[in-house]
C-alpha cells in the first residue's frame, strides 16, 4: 500500500479514464459528482507497472466542499493529497512528497507547487517556509498534502457554503487553511513541484466583478476575519479597486461586501 492517497474531486467524469488522464501513481479516492450513486473499488496499474487501489464514489450531489469532505472521511493512508480532475501529476510525485515529509518532521501539512493554467495563477513557492496568518489565503486545495492523523485529530472540514456548486463563490480553500491554523496544524510551503493544471474551462463560480462577487466576498470575509471583516473589506477594495471596480464605483462595491458580511452572520 502506498503511503499517499490522492483525494480527487471531480464532476461528471469518466472514472475509467481519469487515473490515466491525471497520471495517478498512488492509491486514490475519487469522488465523482454525477447523476447516480455507486461505490466501486478497482485495481489500477500505472505506467510504471505499479498496482494502485482506486476507490470511486459516484454521488448524485453537488458542491466541492461536500466532495472533499466525503474523500476525507474515507482516506486511511499516512498522507492525504487533495487534487482536482484537471490536474496532471508529475512522474514520481509520490517520491517527491514522501521525501519532503521525511525531511521535515516539523510539518503537519505541506503546500506544494502545482502550476495553474495561464491566467489562473495565485501563487508560486520559491523557498521552504512557515505558512502563517499573513500568507495562507492564496493557496488552492490542490496544493495541500498533509499527515492524515493530524487532520483527523483536529477535526477540520471543508465548508459546504463556498466553492463550485455551493451557495457562495470561492473561498473554501482559504477557510480550510484558516481552520487548520486555528486548530494548531503546522503548515509549511515548499518549492517542490508535483504537477500542473491543464483545464482552461470556464470558471464554475466567477462571472465577473458583479454584485454577487462582492456580496459573496463579504460573506467569506465574515468567516475569515470576524469583527475585522469590515476593515479587511475596505482594505480589499482599496487595494483591488483598479482591477475589480471598473464597472462599479468602489463605494458601491464596499457596500455590497458589507451586506455580505451581514449575511455571513446569519449563516454562521
Amino acid at each position: 500500500m502506498s503511503r499517499i492517497e490522492l483525494l480527487v474531486s471531480g464532476v461528471k467524469q469518466n472514472t475509467d479514464e481519469l487515473p490515466i488522464k491525471m497520471n495517478i501513481q498512488s492509491d486514490a479516492v475519487i469522488v465523482n459528482q454525477c447523476d447516480e450513486d455507486r461505490t466501486v473499488r478497482v485495481e489500477y496499474k500505472d505506467k510504471s507497472g505499479r498496482e494502485n487501489t482506486i476507490r470511486i464514489f459516484d454521488r448524485n450531489e453537488r458542491g466541492v466542499g461536500v466532495s472533499r469532505n466525503l474523500a476525507l472521511d474515507n482516506t486511511d493512508h499516512e498522507l492525504l493529497q487533495f487534487t482536482d480532475e484537471d490536474i496532471v501529476l508529475d512522474d514520481g510525485y509520490t517520491e517527491k512528497v514522501e521525501k519532503e515529509f521525511d525531511s521535515h518532521a516539523e510539518a503537519d501539512m505541506l503546500l506544494f507547487n502545482v502550476k495553474a493554467a495561464p491566467g489562473r495563477e495565485t501563487y508560486h513557492n520559491t523557498d521552504f517556509a512557515r505558512v502563517t496568518w499573513k500568507n495562507y489565503g492564496r493557496y488552492p486545495a490542490y496544493a495541500i498534502v498533509a499527515r492524515t492523523d493530524k487532520i483527523k485529530a483536529a477535526g477540520v472540514r471543508f465548508s459546504t457554503l463556498f466553492g463550485g456548486g455551493a451557495k457562495y463563490s470561492n473561498g473554501e480553500d482559504s477557510l480550510f487553511l484558516h481552520d487548520c491554523l486555528k486548530k494548531g496544524i503546522r503548515i509549511y510551503r515548499t518549492d517542490v513541484s508535483i504537477g500542473h493544471e491543464v483545464s482552461e474551462r470556464p470558471s464554475t463560480w466567477f462571472k465577473g466583478f458583479n454584485d454577487k462577487f462582492f456580496f459573496d466576498r463579504g460573506v467569506l470575509y465574515h468567516f475569515l476575519y470576524g469583527r475585522l471583516a469590515g476593515l479587511m473589506s475596505l482594505r480589499f477594495i482599496i487595494v483591488k479597486r483598479k482591477e475589480m471596480c471598473r464597472e462599479k464605483p468602489p463605494l458601491e462595491c464596499y457596500r455590497l461586501m458589507l451586506k455580505g458580511i451581514k449575511q455571513g452572520k446569519v449563516e454562521d
